[in-house]
């Protein structure tokens, strides 16, 4: 089996105190959290492409079994047709192995305004992707790709590729009486969930809620589905999210164990086997 839980993040310095030990220094953030998780979603490459000395870095940083779920930069993706970014899209995916056994799948995030009509370009752009040989999971977020029609044919072209569908579960954020994201720069879509499996593996993405009680349905949902996964072979990423993300490791932790108490055989969370734990976060 393998399970790999993490957030979206490493540098976060609300961290310091409560996840990374009292006056942990940012040049070690890195360090720190692969010493707590076993995967990243690795958002820095969606605003910012990394040199290969960087990525070299990141690999160094890490520990064996880490794994980073890299976002295609913005630069390819957010700019309208994505074939005309092919090529380098390419020179991208091909110099992220330089990470080499720390590259889990590279997920490609489409905008909301990128509709079903751009089929075409969709799938003449995947197909070449694909090419480069690493994992590729896609994250579409126009409504359409949510009717039947247009997402059963995603999904049946998605798994004649092997690229895997990204699944983004947001209910915690909305199916609430507040509004969590009232001062986040960047708000959450508010999608279905189809929990539909388009490749060897899975790439989830919890959008939790800062008040850990409303997660809670939400968690036993997801242990059930992650264990159906897991027993018929399936890799599975589970990334937290927060619109404050001070909590998200805490949220990660909590599914771990929820996980474990299930009887669940995932591997054994590094944080939980730090001889020396930071201070206790009081939020909870």
């Amino acid at each position: 089996m393998e399970f790999h839980l993490g957030c979206a993040v490493w540098s976060y310095p609300e961290w310091v105190g409560s996840f990374y030990p009292a006056k942990s220094r940012s040049r070690d953030f890195l360090r720190l959290y692969g010493q707590r998780f076993t995967t990243v979603e690795g958002n820095t490459t969606f605003y910012a492409i990394p040199d290969r000395a960087t990525l070299h870095r990141w690999a160094t940083a890490t520990p064996p079994g880490f794994e980073f779920c890299l976002k295609l930069p913005r630069a390819f993706s957010h700019q309208g047709l994505l074939l005309p970014h092919l090529a380098a899209a390419c020179a991208f995916l091909e110099s992220t192995q330089t990470l080499g056994d720390r590259l889990g799948p590279t997920f490609i995030q489409l905008p909301p305004n990128y509709s079903p009509d751009t089929w075409d370009d969709i799938t003449a752009f995947l197909q070449g992707v694909t090419a480069i040989g690493v994992p590729l999971a896609l994250e579409v977020r126009h409504r359409d790709w949510f009717i039947d029609t247009h997402g059963n044919r995603l999904n049946a072209f998605l798994c004649d590729l092997g690229i895997g569908r990204v699944l983004l579960d947001s209910r915690p954020i909305y199916d609430c009486p507040d509004n969590p994201q009232i001062y986040s720069e960047r708000r959450k879509p508010q999608l279905p969930l189809q929990p539909v499996l388009t490749a060897p593996f899975t790439l989830i993405r919890l959008i939790s809620h800062p008040t850990a009680d409303w997660n809670q349905p939400y968690l036993a949902e997801w242990v059930n589905q992650v264990a159906t996964w897991l027993q018929q072979g399936t890799r599975v990423y589970f990334f937290v999210h927060c619109p404050q993300e001070v909590r998200s490791p805490h949220t990660a932790r909590q599914f771990q164990h929820a996980l474990e108490r299930q009887d669940i055989p995932v591997p054994p969370l590094p944080w939980d086997q730090l001889v020396a734990e930071p201070s206790q976060l009081t939020l909870f």
